[in-house]
């Protein structure tokens, strides 16, 4: 929109980038295949599962369509923002280029496009860190996220992908935006764990005697055999479904429950959109 890319250009030139010569363009991103190939793309990309356009109805009311992006460079045809926005970060990067990508829970585990979108990630990528991020650090209360961190590779008969490593940063953790925002030092243990340059060292805080432990792996033949290879994957005891003085704030469980809902009607109509083409 034409009011974030003039915030971002003011951003950009109080830091001293830019000037009379915005680098910054404004056009669909998910419209086509730019061409261009990058070494590393970092993006949180415009949450809201279903791309859309908005057009006039013959009552001459505004009204929009849900928009399905279908492109030759996609795994998969969907509405699903989130998912093409991952599928156009894949064909951002180079081989052997990296991606850290901000996806909501849906990604991981929505079935359809989003099975089929996985599948490939861990084949033709290597999709080899998920962050779990606590809710109470968007703006949008209730938001569930992850960080998706993986490298394009080349052709190859099996999976690129040998193993997942998750960091779970959500359970049992508070966050606010203004009374306890997510900090810096929040992160050491995840930044430590992570092994930049040296993956192969990795190793888990979590054991059986140590059922604590928020970083552990999962390898592809596990992956694969979960439903929908689903990657919405939770270990940690929960302690707030035992003590309720640890409950999230009212507003943030409200929050959480309006998303789900969302989350399943949307899943209803995509069934139901399917019987109707049977």
């Amino acid at each position: 929109m034409d009011s974030t890319a003039r915030l971002c250009a003011m951003n950009l030139v109080l830091h001293g980038i830019g000037g009379e010569d915005s680098p910054i363009a404004v056009d669909d991103a998910l419209r086509a295949d730019p061409g261009t190939r990058f070494s590393m793309v970092l993006t949180n990309p415009p949450f809201g599962r279903k791309s859309s356009i908005t057009f006039v109805n013959e009552e001459g009311e505004t009204a929009k369509e849900a928009l399905t992006i279908v492109r030759d460079d996609f795994w998969a045809s969907t509405s699903n923002k989130q998912l093409n926005f991952v599928q156009h970060v894949k064909t951002l990067l180079e081989v052997n280029g990296r991606a850290a990508v901000v996806v909501p829970d849906n990604v991981l585990f929505e079935g359809g496009a989003g099975e089929v979108v996985r599948r490939k990630l861990l084949h033709e990528c290597d999709l080899h860190t998920l962050l779990r991020l606590p809710t109470g650090i968007f703006y949008a209360q209730g938001v569930k996220a992850n960080v998706a961190f993986f490298d394009k590779k080349p052709g190859s008969a099996k999976p690129w992908t040998q193993k997942l490593w998750i960091y779970d940063l959500r359970t049992n953790k508070d966050f606010t935006l203004k009374t306890n925002s997510l900090k810096r030092e929040d992160l050491d243990e995840f930044v430590e764990v992570y092994r930049p340059g040296a993956r192969h060292e990795r190793k888990a805080t979590w054991t059986e005697k140590k059922p604590e432990g928020r970083w552990r792996a999962f390898g592809i033949d596990e992956l694969l055999a979960r439903d929908k290879v689903s990657l919405d994957i939770s270990w940690l005891k929960d302690d707030s479904l035992e003590d309720s003085a640890n409950l999230p704030p009212p507003e943030v469980i409200a929050a959480e429950i309006a998303e789900d809902l969302r989350s399943a009607l949307e899943q209803f109509e995509a069934i139901a959109a399917d019987l109707a083409k049977g």
